[in-house]
């Protein structure tokens, strides 16, 4: 019996799914689902689904699965919960293919894949206790706060699996990156928190946080702009740096990273604005969220992209 299941594990183990020539796959679906799960969590807020599942870890008290009494509410709280599923699904495929590359291949691989794996249970504990607390603002927060810890750790997997050739930057533009990624978690946070104040409570009768929205907003749009500043200067000095170097043949991957993060927070401070004119609309705020999650994951290709390696030699 037991040669058996060493046999049929054997197979398993061995099977195609696990090639290492499946990670870049794996790693990219990490990160992609870890931001899908981010953009379905805003669906259910948005469309007032939050409590269309009221309990938890059943839907109903008698049901595993929301029921046709339960309305469309009920589906697209489910199918949201459904999304877990498929995110430990890719974990699981990536730790596994990552453990069976070998402690000397599998380095720095190991950690951002376990971290993946542990933390999607965490986010359905924790989207436990906001459903029983019937949405508390601050959990629902920190619910949003994780998933961002989370799509970070996946970009620093898909960075380690895909590594790409390093060109050494200067100082300055080496002393840019620790500005960028702070300016940009703040304003990440204080977003949280005007999501939390705002009138997207995902349930009619969810309480708010009750701090003060407009003055929030306005705390928010400030980390926000200094973001856009730190960019556009990064981004100028990059590519003057790509110009002018022999080790680069057009564009550097951190002048592409850096444009994209600039198109992203340009998008981004264009959204924040039309939502404070155009009092908080739900199809903006769901935009804003697919921004703010893709947003975490540019930050970090920034940080590793500038900072990843030493700075250029002086002289």
């Amino acid at each position: 019996m037991i040669r058996l299941i060493r046999k049929l594990f054997s197979r398993v183990l061995g099977s195609p799914v696990f090639s290492a020539a499946r990670i870049p796959l794996y790693v990219w679906a990490s990160l992609v689902s870890q931001i899908l799960i981010v953009v379905t969590g805003g669906v259910v807020r948005l469309t007032g689904s939050g409590l269309g599942c009221p309990t938890w870890p059943r839907c109903t008290a008698e049901s595993l699965i929301t029921t046709p009494e339960m309305g469309i509410h009920g589906v697209i709280e489910f199918a949201n919960r459904l999304l877990t599923f498929v995110l430990a699904l890719v974990a699981v495929l990536t730790f596994v293919t990552i453990v069976r590359l070998g402690k000397s291949v599998r380095k720095g691989l190991f950690a951002p894949a376990l971290i993946l794996g542990l933390g999607i249970p965490a986010q359905a504990v924790l989207g436990g206790f906001t459903v029983r607390t019937h949405l508390n603002p601050w959990l629902v927060g920190a619910h949003f706060v994780l998933s961002g810890y989370m799509i970070v750790v996946a970009t620093v997997l898909v960075w380690r699996a895909l590594p790409v050739k390093h060109v050494p930057v200067t100082q300055t533009i080496w002393n840019f990156a620790n500005p960028i990624w702070i300016s940009g978690a703040l304003t990440v946070l204080v977003g949280v928190l005007v999501t939390g104040a705002g009138p997207h409570a995902g349930d009619a009768h969810s309480i708010r946080n009750g701090l003060d929205l407009e003055a929030l907003m306005h705390f928010h749009s400030y980390p926000g702009y200094l973001l856009l500043t730190l960019v556009i200067m990064q981004f100028a000095l990059l590519r003057k740096r790509d110009a002018r170097s022999h080790a680069v043949s057009g564009w550097s991957t951190q002048s592409k990273v850096s444009l994209l993060l600039l198109v992203v927070t340009i998008v981004q401070a264009i959204i924040g604005i039309a939502q404070a004119r155009l009092g908080v609309p739900p199809l903006l705020v769901g935009f804003h969220m697919l921004g703010a999650s893709v947003l975490c994951s540019l930050l970090t290709f920034q940080w590793l992209a500038v900072r990843g390696k030493p700075v250029e030699p002086i002289g």
